[in-house]
């Protein structure tokens, strides 16, 4: 198959081709493998190859309802028994024990699996860089960010190397690249799909695994395939009424949906990002929803510096964890060390709270939802950022490492006295992904849709924010949007 023909089709429309013998496995592989050898210099979304490990699952045979699709996992969360999950970073080369439940019904869908995509160390950010393999582009620009931390992910789809790729949403970390790259993120909900065997909840629950897609068909499919609980799993969610594959197809009863597009965290938004919710609510309104401006009642700095609080307080037990694998301390990247510091001067008394204060929010947002189906807002600040963007400004991090090497940084994070330093990291952190983090502290699903595209030609995703458990309305209303203002055949300029 020539690579036009190869990416006018979805993965479903791939899957139908192979079933009716109009293509096989090989072929849609040897055409991936192709576009990735072209792509690859230019925006490096592939960390970890595993084209040997894909040619031997198709000699084996290939079955389900994307028998025969390539795919690619995320090198975070993703574990393929054999290899690596190295998270980023050149500290971690322990191999995976066995495979992930996420991987395993990868596999018994069919997807063929020849890959991993890269991601920040630790899928600690919103853009993708780490040391250990390089930095990844954006197809639109590659002087820009694809977001992250499922930046690699992002990008191969984008440009066009696979139809869908696996990801995971702890902050935003499906949403913001699918954002910044004009495709569809689906965090789900809390314990829809599971975590195991290598963990319960991740990230204190905050985080979901997921796929970044181009249509919300796939989005549907590959959630019935993911979904489900694995024995040991900490959280059981209520199966929904019949496949959302099939509760995706059904127009959407008229909504409320409240909106806004100011920073919870008080920031700037900028002017395009409010051109995207303002276009969507002409379309919505268009296709007889009611919307009102409207945002749940949650400090929403507060909530920001709860999430920093619990992401600064897990990366020193991922490190401890690490090492105690056989990584060294001194390989992870500096910015990561110094956070490792900052978070070990925060005491389990803290930690609890955090999780006392994320109880509150979710009440909160609970009662909003009493209120309004769906909460509408920008997915990111501003368009996809330039790589560098955000980057801690050298003065800042020299003083900060000379602080971690005396010992000082600890002994003053556990004193309480970088407190307004850590907040101001914190908000220079989060002022271009501040709308993403509300789903993560709360469990409840989120969907980024690309509506809207800038004066530059730059794709800026809008967000849907639902109830715990109702990923088949945000289905049924991303389908309405789609078919309403198609954005399949909209592709990156080479």
């Amino acid at each position: 198959m020539n690579f036009n023909d190869y990416r006018r089709h979805d993965a479903t429309a791939l899957a139908a081709l192979v079933q009716a013998g109009k293509t096989t496995p090989l072929d849609l592989l040897v055409t991936a493998l192709t576009r990735l050898q072209t792509v690859q210099p230019r925006l490096n979304p592939v960390a970890r190859l595993l084209e040997k490990e894909a040619g031997a699952q198709i000699e084996a045979g290939v079955h389900g309802p994307f028998a025969g699709v390539p795919f690619l996992l995320k090198d975070a969360g993703h574990d393929v028994q054999g290899v690596p999950t190295s998270y980023g970073s050149r500290a971690i080369r322990t191999q995976a024990a066995q495979d992930s439940h996420y991987t395993q019904r990868c596999r018994g869908a069919g997807l063929v699996i020849f890959g991993k995509t890269n991601s920040p160390e630790l899928a600690l950010k919103g853009v993708t860089d780490p040391a250990a393999y390089g930095r990844t582009s954006n197809p639109w620009d590659p002087g820009r960010t694809p977001g992250g931390s499922s930046g690699g992910a992002a990008a191969a789809v984008a440009a066009g190397i696979v139809p869908m790729a696996g990801g995971g949403d702890g902050g935003g970390s499906i949403r913001i690249p699918a954002a910044c790259c004009g495709l569809v993120g689906l965090r789900p909900s809390r314990g829809r799909i599971s975590e195991g065997p290598g963990f319960g909840e991740v990230w204190l629950g905050c985080n979901s695994q997921g796929v970044i897609t181009r249509s919300v068909r796939d989005s549907a499919a590959m959630l019935d395939i993911l979904s489900g609980p694995e024995p040991g799993d900490p959280f059981v969610i209520a199966p929904p009424p019949a496949p959302f594959a099939e509760l995706a197809m059904q127009a959407p009863r008229r909504l409320k949906i409240g909106w806004s597009t100011a920073s919870p965290i008080g920031t700037e938004v900028h002017p395009e990002a409010v051109e995207a919710v303002q276009r969507t609510l002409t379309l919505l309104r268009r296709l007889g929803h009611e919307v009102t401006e409207a945002e749940p009642e949650i400090d929403g700095a507060a909530l920001a510096q709860t999430f920093l609080q619990m992401y600064f307080a897990l990366i020193p037990a991922a490190i401890d964890q690490a090492v105690a694998q056989g990584a060294r301390a001194a390989d992870f990247e500096p910015l990561t060390r110094i956070m490792a510091t900052l978070g070990r001067g925060q005491s389990a008394a803290q930690v609890v709270t955090v999780l006392d204060q994320w109880n509150g929010f979710a009440r909160a947002l609970g009662r909003y939802h009493q209120q309004f189906d769906l909460y509408l807002t920008p997915t990111l600040a501003s368009p996809p950022v330039p790589h560098g963007t955000g980057d801690p400004p050298p003065l800042q991090m020299m003083v900060l490492k000379a602080l971690r090497a005396s010992g000082l940084l600890g002994l003053l994070s556990r004193l309480g006295l970088l407190d307004a330093a850590v907040a101001q990291i914190a908000r220079d952190n989060l002022r271009h992904v501040p709308f993403t983090q509300l789903a993560n502290v709360t469990g409840t699903p989120a969907i980024s849709l690309p509506l809207h595209w800038t004066t530059e030609g730059l794709p800026l995703g809008v967000q849907f924010h639902g109830p715990h458990g109702s990923e088949a309305l945000l289905l049924q209303l991303a389908t309405q949007l789609e078919q309403a203002q198609p954005w399949f055949e909209r592709f990156p300029r080479e």
